[in-house]
């Protein structure tokens, strides 16, 4: 189990904290969550994540530009950062992979691809 990984689930639609947050615990990790960029920063200083997960499109502060201020962070510039997002246009994705972020999954989401995801960017970071 992952009982000793926290990760950060960054979003402002309810449902899918609330789906990810069940499936991630389910799956022994511990979760804490934020519903916007400020927040998850916020969050991040608070609780030290292992890994944040963070949708793009958000109010008050969107997940590129949190993304790229957590990753101007020493704490924060080598965590394991993935974007799930509905945003399906090319050069917004471009863009969010140039703010810091190591992958990129897009909505609907499909627990097992993204726990498989999560799984292979916290082997590589203890590699």
């Amino acid at each position: 189990m992952n009982t000793n990984i926290k990760i950060l689930l960054i979003d402002d639609e309810p449902d899918i904290l609330e789906f990810l947050s069940y499936n991630f615990r389910k799956s022994g990790f511990t979760l804490v969550t934020a519903n916007n960029g400020i927040e998850g920063i916020r969050q991040a200083t608070l609780e030290q994540p292992q890994l944040i997960i963070s949708d793009i499109l958000m109010p008050l502060m969107d997940g590129i530009e949190m993304c790229k201020t957590l990753r101007k962070m020493e704490a924060f510039y080598r965590i394991p950062f993935i974007f799930l997002t509905a945003v399906s246009d090319d050069y917004k994705v471009l863009y969010a992979m140039t703010s810091g972020a190591d992958q990129f999954i897009s909505k609907p989401i499909r627990y097992e691809y993204l726990l498989s995801m999560v799984n292979q960017l916290m082997e590589e970071k203890a590699a």
